[in-house]
């Protein structure tokens, strides 16, 4: 009996080790898990109304999400610690003019900044059909660091689209350049610029091939775009 006792007794020796970290393991876990994920999916697309525009992410789990913001921080300073603060109205707008901006994670009341959550909108509106969640979060979480921003052509909107339906896309920019076309590019404003321009040459009194070209040209392309 003796060198069986020994044995169970090295052996719940070599195990208690392991089995406290695995029980510290799943502790660590169990604390990671947020009241969020009662509500949200790993890989839902989130939306935010904001002032001027809406903001999109990718729910991570855990109360975190993936998205992507304007931040001239990342450009003028390698404090990291001042860089995952959150993303003030000034660091933003000087991201806007520099067009630089970061893919980062924060958190679920971070991200929404007081508004109401829209889950996964964009799935009525996109003809296709989403990716699995857990493909989703991957490549929100695969893009993180800083990402040449643009307001038009690669917004947060493309961002979250390319991680949920593998497409990059805007309805944001598509609806801007639909409603600037149409307040620039009409017949009205073509007809305005024609009288402007004849009314400036003469006033300025420089009529020859090159302005009398431009005066036309220019009304014309309009005429012929809008």
């Amino acid at each position: 009996m003796f060198p069986l006792q020994l044995l169970a007794l090295l052996f719940i020796s070599s195990t208690a080790p392991q089995q406290r970290r695995k029980e510290k393991k799943e502790e660590e876990e169990e604390g990671r898990k947020s009241k969020h994920d009662l509500t949200f999916q790993r890989g839902d697309l989130l939306e935010v109304p904001r002032t001027l525009f809406t903001h999109f992410g990718i729910y991570l789990g855990g109360g975190r999400v993936a998205h992507f913001i304007p931040d001239i921080m990342p450009v003028v300073s390698g404090d990291h610690f001042q860089i995952k603060q959150m993303v003030t109205n000034t660091r933003l707008i000087l991201g806007v003019l520099a067009k630089c901006g970061s893919v980062r994670v924060d958190s679920v009341e971070d991200f929404a900044y007081g508004a109401e959550i829209l889950v996964n909108p964009m799935d009525k509106m996109c003809s296709r059909a989403a990716l699995p969640g857990e493909e989703v979060a991957q490549r929100a979480e695969k893009l993180q660091g800083e990402v040449p921003y643009s307001l038009l052509w690669y917004n947060c909107e493309h961002y979250v689209m390319y991680c949920r339906y593998g497409t990059v896309m805007s309805f944001q920019t598509f609806q801007f350049c639909k409603t600037l076309r149409s307040l620039l590019l009409s017949r009205r404003v073509a007809k305005a610029t024609a009288v402007l321009g004849a009314c400036l040459l003469l006033y300025l009194k420089t009529v020859n091939t090159w302005s009398i070209l431009l005066a036309v040209l220019v009304p014309f392309l309009i005429w012929m775009a809008s």
